[in-house]
């Protein structure tokens, strides 16, 4: 007899449990909570060795929604509690989700610290500029003038911007995908994944009930294909309904060429996500879309590198430790700094 353990295909349904999903109707979290319903069977990892860890927010019910381990935290400290996780079960494939709230307002710090130490976690951020569970007030990506019950004159405030701070934190995969792209959110998915490192995927999603429209442009019908570029590794920055425009560098500046008058695809700029340098240009495409002269904002993977990751480190480090000597607790507290008084 074999001594092999078939393990069940799982599908979609397997990773959905029995309690309600209580967002408000039309929100973007069920699109997102779909796709990744419908990712996980893919990759793999049997269901107990799957955490899900989440802050305060809308989006933090989001472990209750999944058939996996999981663990609503802290507002702001998912983070934290996912690099301890992390560190003591290295072998876990430990996803954080967030909001722009949680995520980069009191859990700023603890944002840019995770994607510095580069734990082997992927961090989905969804932001939808609005402080949702809280019913609307302006959050730190909320553009400038943005009128809210806490700013009935207009922000004052300068929005963050999720992708060039988590590349300013070194983040060692930088991506971007929306509510609205099913396929191209699943895609999303799956590179964070495969990723080995922190994965740090912002995701545009709609707030219907206190920001409703405010990624329209970017995801409907009649403006999407003039309003994005989808980057692909290896490819010219080519965008419009039939492809007809794209992006050319002027020396550090991009800017935007119609092809087929006086440019070919071999003027424009092509991308390549292991160019830190230009990653840092493309995540500071960040223009107001309603003004003039305002280049298309990019979706896709900015940046992705390696290096070590910290669970790993820490783990040779005890190794070493457990192969010296036994431990000598009085002479670390002690330290080098002693002295005696006679």
């Amino acid at each position: 007899m074999s001594d092999v353990t078939t393990i069940p295909a799982l599908t979609a349904k397997d990773f959905a449990t029995d309690q309600e999903v209580r967002w408000c109707p039309g929100c973007g979290d069920y699109s997102i909570l779909a796709q990744v319903q419908k990712v996980m069977p893919t990759l793999g990892i049997p269901r107990e060795n799957i955490a899900i860890i989440s802050g305060i927010g809308c989006s933090s019910r989001f472990p209750y929604y999944m058939n996996t381990y999981g663990m609503h935290s802290i507002h702001g400290r998912a983070t934290a509690v996912a690099s301890g996780l992390k560190a003591a079960r290295p072998e876990l494939s430990v996803w954080i989700v967030t909001g722009d709230g949680d995520g980069l307002s009191i859990g700023g710090n603890h944002t840019i610290h995770i994607l510095r130490r580069n734990f082997n976690v992927n961090i989905l951020l969804f932001n939808n500029q609005i402080y949702g569970l809280t019913k609307g007030q302006y959050s730190p990506t909320s553009e400038e003038h943005k009128i809210t019950k806490s700013t009935p004159m207009g922000s004052i405030d300068h929005p963050f911007n999720p992708a060039a701070l988590a590349l300013g934190a070194d983040a060692t995969f930088v991506g971007r995908t929306m509510d609205r792209d099913p396929k191209h959110m699943q895609t999303m998915l799956l590179r964070a994944n495969a990723h080995k490192g922190a994965s740090f995927l912002e995701i545009y999603q709609n707030c219907n009930i206190f920001n409703d429209g405010a990624f329209e442009i970017f995801t409907e019908k009649g403006t999407k294909a003039q309003e994005t570029i989808f980057l692909e590794h290896g490819k010219p920055l080519v965008f419009g309904a039939n492809g007809e425009k794209g992006i050319k560098l002027d020396g550090f500046r991009p800017v935007v060429v119609e092809l087929n008058n006086g440019h070919s695809t071999d003027d424009l700029w092509v991308h390549d996500e292991k160019d830190i340098y230009k990653a840092q240009i493309l995540t500071r495409i960040f223009d107001d879309p309603h003004k003039e002269g305002h280049l298309p904002r990019p979706f896709g993977v900015f940046y992705e590198t390696q290096r070590p990751c910290y669970e790993d480190m820490l783990e040779a480090q005890l190794a070493e430790a457990k192969a010296k000597k036994p431990a000598d607790l009085d002479k670390l507290l002690r330290g080098n700094e002693v002295w005696t008084i006679n």
